[in-house]
């Protein structure tokens, strides 16, 4: 039996992430900050390297460049050395404007030079836009002692969810004896994880036979049941696919919930705080007489002088005399001004509330946003990166208000009503 780190890694971070709305609009998804210090990806990238894996390949494609100034040189999770390393690859763009990734099969097609170049037994397949940890050197063993195909990450969610994940459908032995893709109507509650493993020489040889087949979970997966060895990896612990506001929303509150079951701490999740567009290399917080907080994360660099409750803060957050931060999440180096209140939003960077504002004003929280009715519905407004929104202003729930607003009046007023978005 080889050792997990002779297995090679291809973690796929290129997906559009349109669900997270404006938080997505000028990075990656996978690069958007989560938990204070730390960036999606830094979950995946760190399993990776607690795992003892150390070749990877990043298959970035949407707004790949703060992805790939966060993953460097891969030192933070000590992918550098003679026999280790993580390489960025993007798509193949050239022949034609089109030839951008067509679905997980088609990424992991193009960059089979990668493959070829970096010799094993076999890949392990992640995506970079997950919230877990897992020993993927225990699944490789599980994946050698079946004899196995493909070996898929799966764990069972509520009935209600399985619409969004594809399916499985297993036997007494774990083997996968039907697959259902995003089923309506599902026949079972066992989710895929969208991780993968494959015996290198059977990934090689599929993706060789019919090039029309881009998708793992729509084309390659249910046929490789009918025809070879596919089998589920029963998984019992955390997992949340953070890919809608609701989400990334509960899944931030999870962190400051006791008993919740996510620990970045005690899981050995690394950040890089060397990433120049999102240093965590800072002083200590500064709580000042007076301040009040109680179940919430305050990264370093903050300074509080208000109150905070339930909520999580990146570096560089300050919460000035008399503000009232509450069931938030609020990015790096903004700034709550004196009196002004925050309630059950998500703040992207460098975000400015004026005295006195209030954001998440009103009781109004099922009046769903106008224009994307379907990404906020629960009462979450969103505000988005160097956003100024004026002293006094009254924002309501499910609200949106763009990338580098300018403190302007809304339509003329200082009100922006439910659901609107500015």
């Amino acid at each position: 039996m080889r050792k997990s780190g002779d297995a090679l890694v291809l973690l796929l971070a290129g997906g559009i992430g349109s669900r997270l709305n404006l938080l997505v609009g000028h990075r990656a998804k996978p690069a958007v900050p989560f938990g204070g210090i730390y960036r999606i990806i830094d979950f995946s990238l760190s399993n990776v390297m607690n795992s003892g894996l150390t070749r990877v390949g990043v298959l970035t494609q949407y707004k790949p460049l703060s992805l790939m100034a966060h993953i460097g040189d891969g030192a933070a999770w000590d992918f550098t050395g003679r026999t280790r390393g993580i390489k960025i690859l993007p798509p193949r763009t050239g022949e034609k404007d089109s030839d951008w990734y067509k679905g997980t099969a088609d990424a992991i097609r193009q960059n089979i030079d990668f493959i070829l170049a970096n010799p094993s037994e076999q890949v392990v397949v992640l995506s970079g836009d997950h919230i877990y940890r897992m020993d993927f050197a225990a699944m490789l063993s599980y994946h050698q002692y079946k004899k196995a195909d493909i070996t898929i990450g799966m764990m069972v969610v509520p009935k209600s969810e399985i619409h969004q994940f594809g399916a499985g459908i297993i036997d007494n032995e774990n083997r996968i004896i039907g697959w259902e893709e995003k089923p309506k109507v599902p026949k079972t509650n066992l989710a895929s994880m969208g991780i993968y493993i494959f015996d290198t020489k059977y990934l090689l040889r599929t993706l060789a036979q019919n090039r029309t087949e881009v998708d793992f979970g729509m084309h390659i997966i249910p046929r490789a049941i009918n025809e070879d060895r596919v089998y589920a990896y029963p998984f019992y612990g955390y997992w949340r696919d953070v890919g809608t506001i609701q989400s990334y929303w509960e899944t931030n509150m999870d962190i400051i919930r006791e008993n919740s079951g996510i620990e970045p701490e005690e899981w050995e999740i690394r950040p890089n705080p060397e990433c120049t567009s999102h240093s965590i290399d800072r002083p200590p917080v500064k709580f000042q007489s007076g301040c009040k907080v109680a179940s919430s994360l305050i990264a370093s660099g903050c300074v509080i002088e208000g109150t905070v409750i339930n909520s999580v803060l990146s570096p560089g957050v300050r919460v000035r005399k008399g503000a009232v931060v509450s069931n938030a999440v609020v990015f790096a180096d903004s700034e709550i001004e004196e009196n002004a209140v925050v309630d059950l939003a998500i703040l992207d960077k460098r975000v400015r509330v004026g005295a006195g504002a209030v954001v998440g004003h009103g009781e109004n929280m099922t009046l769903a946003n106008k224009e994307y009715p379907k990404h906020l519905y629960t009462g979450i407004s969103l505000v988005g990166q160097e956003a100024k929104i004026p002293a006094g202003a009254k924002i309501g729930r499910n609200c949106i208000v763009g990338f580098g607003y300018d403190g302007a009046a809304f339509d003329g007023g200082n009100v922006l009503p439910d659901g609107q978005s500015a």
